[in-house]
């Protein structure tokens, strides 16, 4: 197992790097299309056409845009990653303080949205045939039917403001400080500095835009588990389980459960990648400081340099999840070993 996982990581990794080309070069031309003019942006107010040349040289965008392009993949092979021409801080620097606050959103959303997906598939299977399920699925069908960032709106009126009962803006409250940073990761800081304080606050804001993100997950792990649940129900192993005297709570546990996840496994996967996209409004809309809301922000003040990166990070984040998701999906399959 641990052979053929290591090839399989391998393998995605060289699958990686012509996908890391593609999508990095139709960033870099997109942008540049872009009517913005990052120069001006660079300079002080009161420069000279003197100054705003010198800066056009040193930037390189006097240049043909491929020979802009090699500059910026050369850099960034060398570990630079450029400058933001709006918060005047290396990028490198921004989105390494960015990434682990979207990270631990991202995978607490998928750890809350797989449980109550879980359950509520569980739940559809065992009440199948029911008025019990119909009402799940009408339920599912209206909340599918209401995109994230409406979630986080509604979230943030009834829970934030109406009955103010969660914090609703940004990462922590003003009051507490943050701990000494050991490994960038809020959560895992807070711990390994006994900082409970830390801990509890981050903790708490996080609980409204988990919701907003996961409540969307979950009705697609509920609807796909349970017709899996059905389809492997009428396979002919079940049949001799229950032949040999095994209660139904057996068989589904301990046979068609573990045969059943392997679609909602592939589902998990694809949904953490379009997860990681939903961040940037529902970031914005929580003022959390994450990925998502250092796009926006730098969208918002045409700062190339920092939406190039922020780009191909979440490019890299999504075939990282697609990678981890395909180890899962060799555990859980023996056949996959074999094969």
């Amino acid at each position: 197992m641990g052979r053929i996982a290591l090839e399989l990581i391998v393998r995605r990794i060289v699958l990686a790097i012509p996908i890391l080309i593609c999508v990095s070069a139709l960033i870099f031309i997109l942008l540049r299309l872009v009517p913005a003019d990052p120069v001006a942006m660079s300079l002080p107010p009161g420069s000279s056409q003197a100054d705003y040349e010198a800066m056009k040289r040193a930037l390189g965008l006097d240049r043909s845009i491929p020979e802009q392009y090699w500059i910026w993949v050369s850099s960034l092979l060398r570990g630079d990653f450029g400058t933001s021409v709006f918060f005047r801080r290396p990028v490198m620097e921004l989105v390494s303080t960015a990434l682990p606050a979207t990270v631990e959103l991202v995978a607490f959303s998928l750890i809350v949205g797989t449980l109550l997906g879980v359950g509520g598939g569980m739940l559809m299977f065992a009440w199948r045939g029911t008025a019990g399920e119909q009402v799940l699925d009408l339920g599912t069908t209206a909340i599918m039917a209401i995109p994230e960032f409406l979630w986080a709106i509604l979230l943030i009126l009834f829970l934030g403001v109406t009955v103010p009962f969660l914090p609703f803006i940004g990462r922590l409250d003003p009051a507490v400080s943050l701990p000494p940073p050991v490994t960038g990761f809020l959560l895992f800081d807070s711990l390994i500095t006994g900082r409970i304080d830390v801990l509890g606050s981050a903790l708490t804001h996080m609980v409204l835009p988990v919701i907003a993100l996961s409540i969307g997950l979950a009705p697609l792990i509920m609807r796909v588990l349970r017709s899996s649940l059905i389809e492997t129900i009428m396979e002919d192993y079940i049949t001799q389980a229950r032949l040999r005297g095994l209660t139904e709570r057996q068989i589904i546990l301990h046979h068609a459960l573990k045969n059943a996840a392997l679609p909602t496994i592939s589902l998990i996967g694809v949904q953490g990648g379009f997860m990681f996209g939903g961040t940037v409004l529902v970031e914005m809309i929580f003022a959390y400081p994450g990925l998502g809301n250092l796009m926006v922000d730098a969208v918002r003040n045409h700062d190339l340099p920092v939406v190039q990166v922020v780009g191909l990070v979440y490019c890299v984040l999504v075939l990282a999840i697609n990678a981890i998701v395909d180890v899962i999906y060799l555990a859980a399959n023996p056949r996959l070993r074999v094969a």
